[in-house]
């Protein structure tokens, strides 16, 4: 009975290390540091605590998971563990397609906080088609997302736009970024 139990402590601390993992990699796709969540939070997220969850030396409540979530901008599923611990990234996986594709150098890059300031049905489903691709490829920074060609024939389809004047009509709206 002892040895399960210890190894149902080992899967909890790596479960936890696993869950700090995501926090990390989410606060620093949002470019926050431990302070800035703190104070940004009003103290809710103390940035020692934090932390520690980030290290996996402390678990966090599911109740506090949601808030932290809500405070990203982000579904909570996002900040649990992958069931494929690879160790290959969206981000790998997200370079090697592009590489594929030849499209690395030919990209759009969408501005969120402008498509946040479309007020119309268009608008609308463009943020719920971008939050979807956000998801899929584990990207929440929350300012820029590059469009992918194969996103191009959805978003062609959005704007109601033949697939090769999409990236022409993002422009036209004012949602391409321009770093």
């Amino acid at each position: 009975m002892g040895y399960e139990d210890d190894e149902d402590d080992e899967v909890r601390l790596e479960f936890g290390r696993e869950v700090g993992a995501r926090l990390r990699a989410i606060r620093k796709q949002k470019r926050l540091s431990l302070q800035e969540v703190e104070a940004s939070t009003g103290a809710e997220f103390k940035a020692s605590v934090l932390g520690a969850y980030e290290r996996g030396e402390r678990a966090i409540s599911v109740p506090r998971l949601f808030r932290l979530a809500r405070y990203y901008g982000v579904p909570v599923d996002q900040l649990l563990p992958r069931e494929d611990s690879t160790g290959y990234s969206a981000e790998d996986e997200s370079r090697d397609e592009a590489t594929r594709s030849g499209q690395e150098s030919r990209s759009t890059q969408l501005d969120l906080r402008r498509l946040e300031g479309i007020d119309s049905a268009e608008g609308e489903t463009l943020r719920r088609y971008v939050s979807m691709i956000q998801v899929q490829r584990d990207d929440f920074n929350g300012r820029v997302l590059t469009i992918r060609r194969d996103d191009l024939r959805a978003i062609a389809a959005i704007l109601g736009v033949g697939q090769d004047q999409a990236a022409q009509r993002l422009d036209a709206l004012g949602l391409t970024f321009e770093g």
